[in-house]
């Protein structure tokens, strides 16, 4: 196999929220930057088919494999293939012990895939389970504010919601009312003229028959590839290299850092090996990827004197997602997406969850199924775990975990559906969250700002920085607020001493 080496002066493993950030503010104070990415591109635009159909998954929807074991009986519940060619796909499915996360892959990361809630956390729920430090006033004032506007966020228009296929919205809506809780519209990072073309019959349907879950082919949607990425690559100073997995990271006997790398094609099949040397290197591959590579550094010695308390800390931000089958209303085989409304409890920074209304993909059938998600608070924690025998690392939760945050969502979700129709509660089947944190936490592992604490030019910006729970809201905001705010202080203080 060919090996190559190179030299950058700056390396960012991953492209999502954290490293999209890095990458353009680096690239405005004047650092040329190589971006690694796993994946693939995925553009869009009117009428397009880049993305895979849950009415029709294909070899796209998944990284390289088949679905867990343990996935299977979801898998059946909803109709999906259970097995694909190997292919650079959007998901990759982490089995760990109780519990299965799923990580995003492509140039955008999760804002691929993700249904695009853009949720800010108030400031008594954000102090209880964030370090103080971090001064909400001032990400308030300066970098939620950045974030939403980078995103252009919005709320849906009462036109659109208005039309038939948002019948299960106003459902939900109503519900919410009359089991005496507050309902607001979520702001979103959607152009919603693409959805209102769409009413037009001037596009054909992506966001108003709900069938955007693995991404949204007619465009519109502000993810990160097309925003931060996007700005990053147009000021000449930002490379972005697809089909990089990275296998490992080291730390040089010179104090520079090391990451191996294959290049692959779509199907995986590795075509070269690459060694970067930088002195500068962001981890933003996401909380799971990021939190092995480097607990298997420090575990082999690939990295000498991590902290100890490195692969701690991990939690599944209370992720609950509900099916809600009722037979006496028809919410429509074609439900407009992807979120409109929801329904926050925060008041009690202790036990605040939120709740929304997502459209069901269209099936080809009208099963009177709707889905409502809820994100909690939890103290329970997992951990990553090396083993010296498969030299591989496991993420492992506690059974029980996360139950107190699950009966307060519960209790909730029930009161909205009161005597009409039934729950299925899907973590019942497959413990399951899409938005896994932690693993190198600020406070422990990292300072504020995701230097690794002892490691001089390393750094962790992205969910492995959040300990465990952006506070009763998807993580997408914050992680991206909380790397703003970092990257703010690295370009005035390390640009000169470490780049």
């Amino acid at each position: 196999m060919r090996l190559v080496r190179e030299e950058h002066r700056a390396v960012i493993i991953g492209s999502g929220f954290g490293g999209g950030v890095a990458a353009l503010r680096l690239a405005q104070a004047g650092v040329p930057v190589t971006v690694l990415e796993r994946g693939r591109r995925w553009p869009t635009g009117p009428n397009a088919e880049t993305f895979p159909r849950i009415s029709g998954l294909d070899k796209r929807a998944l990284w390289y494999g088949t679905l867990p074991a343990a996935v299977r009986p979801l898998a059946q519940l909803i109709g999906t293939p259970l097995n694909f060619a190997p292919y650079v796909g959007l998901l990759e499915p982490v089995l760990g012990q109780n519990i299965l996360g799923v990580c995003a892959a492509g140039v955008g990361g999760g804002s691929l895939v993700y249904q695009g809630m853009t949720l800010q956390p108030s400031e008594a729920v954000f102090s209880t389970w964030m370090p103080q430090e971090l001064d909400y006033r001032r990400m308030n004032e300066i970098h939620y504010p950045r974030v939403a506007g980078m995103l252009r966020v919005v709320t849906a228009p009462d036109s659109l919601v208005r039309s038939p296929t948002y019948y299960a919205a106003r459902v939900f809506a109503e519900r919410v009312r009359r089991a005496g809780y507050g309902l607001e519209k979520i702001p979103m990072p959607i152009d919603w003229d693409y959805a209102l073309a769409e009413l037009r019959g001037e596009m054909k349907p992506s966001y108003t028959n709900g069938d955007c879950a693995l991404g949204v082919n007619n465009g519109g949607k502000h993810s990160v590839d097309v925003t931060y990425i996007r700005q990053a690559e147009g000021t000449g100073r930002v490379r972005v290299e697809t089909h990089h997995h990275v296998t490992s990271v080291a730390r040089a006997a010179d104090g520079r850092w090391e990451v191996h790398v294959d290049r692959t094609d779509d199907s995986g099949t590795v075509l070269e090996q690459k060694i970067l040397s930088t002195r500068a290197l962001i981890m933003a591959a996401g909380s799971i990827n990021t939190s092995k590579l480097l607990v298997r550094a420090g575990a082999t010695g690939a990295i000498p004197d991590l902290p100890d308390a490195l692969g701690e800390g991990w939690g599944t931000n209370g992720d609950r997602i509900y099916a809600w089958t009722n037979l006496q209303e028809d919410f429509g085989a074609e439900q407009g997406g992807p979120v409109v409304y929801g329904s926050k409890a925060w008041d009690d920074p202790h036990t605040a969850n939120t709740i929304i209304q997502a459209s069901l993909p269209p099936l080809g059938l009208d099963s009177r199924t709707t889905m409502l998600v809820g994100f909690g608070v939890s103290a329970d924690r997992g951990r990553f775990h090396y083993n010296t025998t498969t030299d591989s690392v496991s993420l492992h939760w506690p059974r029980d975990g996360d139950a107190t945050s699950h009966r307060s969502i519960q209790r909730r979700v029930t009161k909205m559906t009161k005597g009409l129709g039934v729950l299925t509660d899907t973590n019942a089947l497959v413990n399951s969250t899409w938005h896994p944190l932690g693993g190198a936490p600020m406070g422990t592992v990292c300072d504020l700002e995701g230097r690794v604490r002892g490691q001089r030019g390393l750094y962790v910006l992205d969910g492995a920085l959040i300990p465990g729970t952006t506070g009763a809201c998807n993580p997408s905001m914050t992680i991206a607020a909380v790397a703003e705010r970092a990257m703010d202080a690295i370009t005035e203080h390390d640009i000169d001493t470490i780049f």
